[in-house]
């Protein structure tokens, strides 16, 4: 056995733990076994220490050490990703660096319109503070109740406002990362425009962890709406929805800030499972559509805008039915209805997830045809689909056939993945919108990325981390 594939020893466990303190380090099964499991349990691994250090000087000495003593680290936030990108491998050398304590809004700037984070902030707790100073920070996530800011940015996370306000990498100015040599690179500025060079930490967003530790970051803050609308719309195709979303677009343009795209099955499977759910229409339509408008002038000026929207949309045969919230409990209503989506799916068993982008007008055509290859693998397998329509990424998820087998299903995974990714590169698409590539896809990006590509990015990879210690087996 290897001294990168050996576990780790306890006299550099005690060297790495004298480094945050013992309160800190933590070397017991039970309490490390929630930092080496992934949430859906698709992901465990093994490791004999979780460090949680409480500053980034403590970052910089364990990165230095680790450095020098060739031991792989794997950065976690609030592990919510799905990828397996922030899970350790089965080996035990590695050690998890978990980043929940570096946890203070360190500033808030009204006048910038900015907020600097530390990387352990959890999104929902961002979300409140900036709130009370009547600023949106618009990254929105099923996961923002326990995801951090560190993992959204390492993963580039993108969520239900991309289609007005960008994915993580857009929302981000300037990043605190700590490299894996222990050196500090210090870039939280406040500018929208700098040309002076490369864009580094365009190279740390997305990377995985793969690169370096993001110790915080600064992040673009935006004046609340001063009105918001939500319908639900019920429609007879995604030929509808493409029509309806253009139509949209045209109207309202930067104030459409939700555009989702939901089928019948995955709404049955809510109806069905969800709680507390309410049933939205009053009739049962093969798609629908949860339409938002954001308006920065009125409450009424809002609802001017989805009303002409939904009237035009009516009038054009591309809206079957459509409700408007007439509340504020009835928007969240409607928004729940969409966050319980997936979580619906799992009482009808094992499912199969591709979380995939393709240009929007490529989407009617690829729900028509993504069907087909499923069939091919599975007969009777029940396609699950919904997404972010607006921006091009789909949920593109597939439960077992209604009587099937579990486990022969998901042994059906990887000729699944293949199928459905195969029609997502037909179509000049990408087989990761916005969970990462982690470990889940890491050997499809391997075997598909074109090789120019691969090389930039293993030259990118070297430069950084020449040790390769940086969250090895992950992304390349």
């Amino acid at each position: 056995m290897d001294e990168m594939t050996s576990p780790l020893s306890p006299e550099l466990a005690r060297r790495f733990a004298a480094i945050v303190g013992d309160k800190y380090a933590l070397h017991d099964q039970g309490d490390i076994e929630p930092y080496i499991t992934e949430r859906r349990g698709l992901w465990h691994g093994r490791t004999s220490l979780v460090l949680r250090p409480g500053s980034v000087e403590e970052v910089s000495r364990i990165m230095r050490l680790a450095t020098e003593t060739g031991t792989p680290v794997v950065p976690q936030s609030g592990n919510t990703g799905l990828v397996g990108g922030q899970t350790p491998d089965a080996s035990g050398r590695e050690i998890v660096l978990s980043l929940s304590r570096l946890n203070r809004i360190r500033e808030i700037d009204v006048l910038s319109n900015t907020v600097t984070a530390e990387a352990g902030v959890i999104l929902q707790s961002l979300h409140d503070a900036v709130d009370a100073v009547d600023r949106l920070f618009p990254l929105s996530l099923a996961s923002q109740g326990s995801c951090q800011i560190g993992g959204n940015l390492s993963s580039n996370a993108g969520g239900t406002a991309v289609l007005s306000y960008g994915n993580a990498r857009e929302l981000c100015l300037g990043v605190e990362v700590v490299l894996p040599t222990g050196e500090v690179f210090d870039d939280l500025r406040k500018l929208k425009k700098d040309n002076t060079g490369y864009d580094l930490k365009n190279l740390f967003v997305g990377a995985e962890g793969t690169l370096g530790v993001i110790t915080a970051a600064v992040l673009k803050l935006f004046p609340k709406p001063k009105g918001h609308e939500v319908a639900f719309v019920g429609l007879e195709s995604p030929e509808a929805a493409f029509a309806l979303f253009g139509l949209a677009t045209d109207r309202a343009g930067a104030a459409l800030t939700a555009f989702e795209l939901i089928g019948k099955r995955p709404y049955d499977f809510t109806m069905a499972h969800g709680k507390g759910i309410a049933r939205p229409l009053s009739e049962d339509w093969p798609w629908y559509a949860l339409v938002q408008i954001s308006s920065g002038r009125s409450a009424e000026d809002a609802r001017a805008l989805i009303e002409d929207i939904l009237a035009a949309g009516l009038e054009a045969g591309h809206v079957g039915d459509a409700v408007i919230a007439a509340s504020l409990a009835q928007a969240a209503s409607f928004w729940n209805f969409r966050e319980m989506l997936s979580d619906s799916q799992k009482p009808e068993g094992a499912s199969i997830k591709h979380d995939i982008s393709l240009p929007v007008a490529s989407i009617p055509a690829f729900i028509a045809e993504a069907e087909k290859a499923v069939q091919s693998v599975s007969a009777g397998a029940r396609v699950v689909c919904f997404g972010h329509m607006g921006d091009g990424n789909l949920h593109y998820n597939v439960s077992r056939p209604a009587d099937g087998d579990d486990k022969a299903f998901l042994d059906l995974y990887r000729p699944m993945n293949k199928a459905v990714h195969d029609v997502v590169r037909a179509m000049n698409g990408s087989i990761s919108a916005e969970h990462g590539i982690g470990q889940l896809k890491r050997d499809e990006l391997l075997a598909t990325a074109p090789p120019v590509g691969l090389d930039l990015m293993r030259r990118v990879k070297a430069a950084f981390d020449p040790a390769g210690i940086m969250n090895p087996g992950k992304v390349i």
